[in-house]
């Protein structure tokens, strides 16, 4: 069983940054995806960035790709999303998630068992 807890969200004004911080506890970490989601109000659950612990690489959704980063800390079993350059379009709720996933499937919500309970994310125009 995995355990996630995120933090680090805020208010924040367009064009500033804010990075976010998942703590990962129980499993094994080095062979999970880890995905970082968010739900915006009124709209569906939507993918943003993932990264395979044991390969490195790194995926994002095109509207964040080149102003957020997914990044890890091995030693801590943290993964962190930095967002630079926010805009009002960001605001929503973030949630980390993890699970294997052998089928690159890693942009759906479906494919992850392990979710945190979210952090607000509010960026003001």
């Amino acid at each position: 069983q995995v355990q996630l807890v995120e933090s680090g969200g805020g208010l924040v004004q367009a064009g500033e940054s804010l990075k976010l911080s998942c703590a990962a506890s129980g499993g094994t970490p080095s062979t999970y995806f880890m995905g970082w989601f968010r739900r915006a109000p009124g709209k569906d659950r939507e993918f943003a960035a993932a990264f395979s612990w044991g390969g490195g690489s790194t995926y994002y959704v095109d509207s964040v790709q080149g102003r957020f980063s997914i990044s890890r800390d091995n030693a801590k079993n943290m993964v962190y999303l930095q967002m630079n350059d926010l805009k009002p379009e960001d605001t929503a709720i973030y949630y980390c998630a993890a699970d294997r996933l052998y089928n690159g499937r890693y942009s759906y919500a479906l494919e992850y068992r392990y979710w945190g309970q979210g952090t607000q994310v509010t960026v003001s125009s």
